[in-house]
């Protein structure tokens, strides 16, 4: 499998930057409909349209991204290990990297709680609070493209 890997490296980069971009795009944009989904009234049309939205994007979009994203960066840390062995697991821009990613799929399973709040009418949290959260998903993703570009700057 690793062998795999390592011959297709670059197909399986080019696959977990699409499937990171998908989940980026939807770990976005969620924040940003529960803004407007506090102002709906509950039980209205727009309420409804809301929840079918945000449920849609969720498990259509993001929940799948998310997981190609874990399965193609695990199969690039499997290449990279076959290749440089696993000592870069412990490079600071890796450690930096991870540490991101816990929190963006730690972000990703507050969302989630979140949305079935939303969808049970319980949501407590203001539209000035969604508003700040939105920029966290942005704020991760430069951390982790910041410590993967970098990685080789003093080598």
């Amino acid at each position: 499998m690793t062998d795999f890997l390592v011959a297709h490296f670059n197909l399986v980069r080019g696959l977990h930057i699409l499937a990171v971009i998908a989940f980026m795009a939807g770990m976005l944009y969620l924040p940003r409909l529960f803004v407007y989904h506090t102002r709906a009234v509950p039980g209205s049309q727009m309420d409804e349209t809301f929840k079918v939205m945000e449920r849609r994007l969720l498990k259509g979009i993001i929940n799948p991204a998310s997981i190609a994203t874990a399965v193609f960066g695990l199969g690039l840390i499997l290449a990279d290990a076959q290749i440089r062995g696993w000592d870069f697991l412990l490079q600071p821009w890796m450690v930096a990297k991870l540490a991101a990613l816990v929190g963006l799929y730690g972000f990703h399973g507050f969302l989630s709680a979140s949305r079935k709040r939303f969808e049970r009418g319980e949501n407590v949290r203001s539209e000035k609070f969604w508003r700040m959260v939105n920029e966290i998903p942005f704020v991760l993703a430069i951390i982790i493209v910041i410590s993967v570009t970098t990685k080789y700057l003093n080598h």
